[in-house]
């Protein structure tokens, strides 16, 4: 096996993949009650990565997600923690160690932290974000390999996410409201770049999850930029669970070599019932 596969390049699609665009609106901020959120602290999810090539059609690793609630003197926000592995049996061919974490507030998911630790075969970086949610200013520092860290300041805007509070901000669209071919436009940071992307909602379907069974599904699309994994021309396909969790279920794409997924595995404390499960 010779592909060069960044492992959380699949694990976290939900939060990063879209088309790259120049319109610089994006997805307006709001006020959420607890009530109101798709999913509650102590949520866990695990995701595993598939990798299809000719006859070669195997698991090649995973991810979990954790979230928990803390509070900091006035200000009460989520504490997310992502961790993605390769497989014992690929970690001779490109071993994967990536650590994610972030601070999102409460009241309306913007961010106030994030870093992550990645370490992906030959490839290693540390990124951290703090975010001022007063001017929008996003202090980034980054350290490749064993260099010396890299601060910049980046303009964000009252949009602008980092990955893993992307993914939980993204669970919290009214998708109820929307009509195929809807776009909606977000802004992320990773490392020293601003990105401004879109979802494009597709509509409802019926899909088998491997594992899990078959489920009433919200499917969305986004085409990624070309460049190591993506030839930038095949759509990234999503399937969201068509319930009050909105979690994702799938994720499906063509990659320079080959094809890749990621799927729902495991589950524990989901805020809601998993109505959409049909069977």
């Amino acid at each position: 096996m010779t592909y060069n596969l960044r492992l959380t390049t699949i694990l976290l699609f939900t939060a990063s993949v879209a088309f790259a665009q120049q319109d610089t609106a994006c997805m307006p901020v709001r006020e959420f009650t607890d009530e109101q959120l798709p999913f509650r602290e102590n949520e866990r999810l695990t995701i595993v990565a598939n990798y299809k090539w000719g006859i070669i059609n195997t698991d090649v690793g995973e991810a979990t997600m954790m979230l928990t609630k803390e509070k900091f003197r006035d200000t009460t926000y989520f504490y997310a923690r992502a961790y993605a592995k390769t497989y014992r049996f690929y970690d001779t061919f490109f071993m994967v160690r990536d650590v994610y974490e972030a601070r999102f507030l409460v009241s309306n998911l913007r961010p106030l932290y994030f870093h992550r630790n990645v370490s992906e075969g030959g490839y290693t970086i540390k990124n951290t974000c703090v975010f001022n949610t007063a001017s929008y200013a996003i202090h980034a520092s980054v350290q490749r390999k064993t260099g010396p860290a890299k601060d910049t300041v980046l303009p964000g805007k009252s949009c602008t996410f980092d990955f893993v509070s992307l993914f939980y901000n993204s669970r919290n669209l009214d998708f109820d409201h929307f009509t195929p071919g809807r776009i909606i436009p977000i802004s992320f940071v990773v490392d020293e770049e601003l990105y401004h992307i879109y979802y494009r909602y597709i509509g409802k379907e019926v899909k088998k999850i491997s594992g899990l069974g078959k489920f009433n599904c919200i499917k969305i699309a986004a085409k990624p930029v070309a460049g190591e994994v993506f030839d930038g021309k095949n759509e990234i396909s999503i399937w969201i669970s068509d319930d009050k969790n909105h979690i994702p279920l799938l994720i499906e794409t063509p990659v320079i070599v080959g094809k890749v997924s990621a799927r729902l595995s495991k589950y524990a404390n989901l805020k809601h019932p998993l109505s959409s499960k049909i069977e």
